[in-house]
């Protein structure tokens, strides 16, 4: 599987999940959910910010939640409705599992995106 393909597929399975609610977008809202301890899995854009990231990643990690590189700000934006963004939860945990597996496929065994 491309890079490409493997955007593609994680954008359309976030987006599915943003369609069914199983899925929070934004650093802010990630957070709010992870403090709760509501989280599977959490798909960042590798083009977001280091002040972005230093948010959210920490406390991820803290609570043990499955960070995975995904697509561009841009296409995560666009498959959750909005112009950009850099985080997504994901709360539903088949729907991450789905994620994960696909964030694996990543050519190079996961260099490019894969799960941090």
């Amino acid at each position: 599987m491309t890079a490409d393909e493997r955007d593609r597929k994680l954008a359309g399975l976030i987006g599915l999940g943003h369609r069914a609610r199983s899925a929070v977008v934004g650093v802010e809202r990630v957070r709010e959910t992870a403090r709760r301890g509501g989280l599977a899995l959490v798909v960042v854009a590798p083009d977001a910010s280091h002040h972005s990231l230093a948010k959210v990643i920490p406390l991820l990690k803290a609570r043990h939640v499955t960070i995975v590189a995904g697509p561009s700000s841009a296409a995560l934006g666009a498959a959750v409705g909005r112009e950009a963004t850099v985080a997504v939860g994901i709360v539903d945990r088949d729907l991450a599992r789905g994620i994960r597996a696909i964030a694996r496929s990543a050519p190079g065994g996961g260099s490019r995106g894969g799960v941090f």
